[in-house]
């Protein structure tokens, strides 16, 4: 499973590895087929799920539910990528007119970073417990100012301003468990004031995935908090002792749990957890905005639309291209499968049979990931008032996407940051690969993304947890008329 672990550089396994046969393309029907438009190369298919070697800027994939191979096609893989040094002269390749350059080092762990209004640069440094903040002039290269805004925080990871706009009042902050803000005032480097407790408890479990993300909507009237499940897929330890101690549920027990807790949600050591809640956000009128979502661990309100979309880290243990990650709309009241299905009504092999009244009730994703990818903080790119380094005009409300990078996979993917493709807001179904060359060989990484967000002079900043760096990634080609 993938959980507090993602932050380190050796994960942790906590299930067994099936057995299982290797399966050739040719042999998965549906599969296979490779087209090209006038964007560039769009692989789909069985061919979109490919690995490292394959990656570079521009290439687009198109995954889909009919696509899926079976349970255990291929064994279950225990890969795990070494973080070394940065190789001399690394750095990662970006499409033609961009640049990338180095913004900060000597972070540590660093995760999700946000820009406050006035362009200040918040990053969580989840590991060391605390939000650090930077402060740069539009184009600098490197930061200016950088300083500890808030420390002794439990591993805090979301960060949200509010109210939305241009003059928050407090900085709220996403721990493991809990979500606390601070007073604000556009412009400070460190918390003028103590923690205040908005919510105390988020889960009545600790463990397992411990990111939690905050997100408002666009009113200001909600806050949405991700909370990811406390196993892989229900299957670990503490699930199974506590079925052992009590009887199976009744149908009625199942319905009146599911009137408080959401369709298809979970119990046991899982009850709040592979949820968006959703409350005031004075952290009163607790409820739960969908289920079934295993590991939500970016958030994210669409500028124009007001949709709320996450990134989610799918199961593993079912063969190296299964279940597909992703991104996607989070629709109120929705139920996205986890544990008993992924993907639509395709059964968990583990859960056979438990929940057969759930079949045909599962929201399908809008973007599906090349499974193991790992996908972290999503933020939509928004073009500054008069920025130096702003993107060309067709990226507009398309979204960025960090992918920490996989290990539960025969073959490395992820380690990069792709581009979701939006018209109009809404989702074609496919992604692009837009910063790649983390990955050194099939066992060596040097970087792997996690935070994404668009700064005050529109470029697009970058963190990575294996070596503690930020990237800055700049549109310098304005021959190309295209700002």
């Amino acid at each position: 499973m993938r959980g507090w672990h993602e932050g380190l550089r050796v994960p942790i396994v906590a299930f067994a590895v099936f057995a299982g046969s290797l399966t050739p393309e040719s042999s998965i029907p549906g599969l296979a087929q490779i087209t090209r438009d006038t964007g560039g190369q769009i692989l789909m298919g069985h061919a979109a799920y490919g690995d490292w070697h394959r990656d570079k800027p521009g290439l687009r994939r198109r995954i889909t539910a009919a696509d899926l191979p079976r349970p255990y096609a291929t064994e279950s893989a225990s890969n795990a990528s070494s973080v070394v040094e940065p190789p001399p002269g690394a750095e990662p390749k970006v499409p033609p007119g961009f640049t990338m350059h180095r913004f900060a080092d000597g972070l540590e762990n660093p995760r999700l970073v946000r820009v406050a209004p006035n362009g200040d640069i918040f990053i969580a440094e989840t590991a060391a417990g605390r939000i650090r903040v930077m402060r740069a002039a539009d184009g600098a290269l490197q930061p200016d100012r950088n300083e500890v805004f808030a420390s002794g925080l439990d591993a805090p990871f979301g960060i949200a301003f509010y109210p939305p706009g241009p003059d928050p009042r407090w900085v709220y902050v996403a721990n493991t468990n809990s979500v606390v803000r601070f007073r604000y005032r556009s412009g400070d480097l460190r918390a003028n004031s103590n923690a205040e407790t908005v919510v105390a408890q988020l889960a009545e479990t600790t463990g397992g995935h411990r990111t939690r993300d905050v997100a408002f909507s666009l009113d200001g009237n909600r806050m949405f908090i991700s909370v990811g499940s406390a196993s892989n897929a229900g299957e670990g330890s503490r699930w199974k002792l506590w079925r052992d101690r009590i009887p199976p549920w009744s149908e009625q027990q199942i319905h009146e749990w599911e009137k408080q807790h959401g369709l298809g949600a979970a119990w046991g050591p899982e009850a709040n957890r592979a949820d968006v809640l959703v409350f005031d956000p004075d952290g009163s009128h607790r409820r739960v905005f969908a289920t079934g979502i295993r590991n939500c661990v970016g958030l994210a309100a669409h500028p124009q639309t007001g949709d709320l979309w996450c990134s989610t880290n799918e199961r593993d243990g079912l063969g190296d291209d299964l279940p597909p990650d992703y991104v996607t709309r989070v629709q109120g009241g929705a139920f996205y499968g986890w544990p008993w299905y992924y993907i639509g009504s395709n059964e968990d092999p583990r859960h056979k049979g438990e929940r057969p009244e759930l079949a045909g009730r599962t929201t399908v994703p809008d973007v599906l990931i090349q499974p193991h990818s790992a996908p972290m903080q999503i933020t939509f790119y928004r073009p500054p008032t008069a920025g130096t380094a702003a993107f060309p005009a067709d990226y507009n409300g398309d979204a960025f996407v960090a992918l920490h990078g996989s290990w539960n996979r025969a073959r490395l993917t992820g380690y990069k940051i792709v581009r979701i493709r939006l018209h109009d807001g809404v989702p074609t179904g496919e992604y692009e690969d837009f910063a790649t060359g983390f990955v050194i060989d099939d066992h060596n990484v040097w970087g792997r993304p996690v935070g994404v967000a668009v700064a005050h002079d529109g470029a697009l900043l970058v963190t990575e947890d294996g070596n503690g760096t930020m990237w800055r990634i700049a549109y310098t080609d304005f021959a190309r008329g295209k700002n």
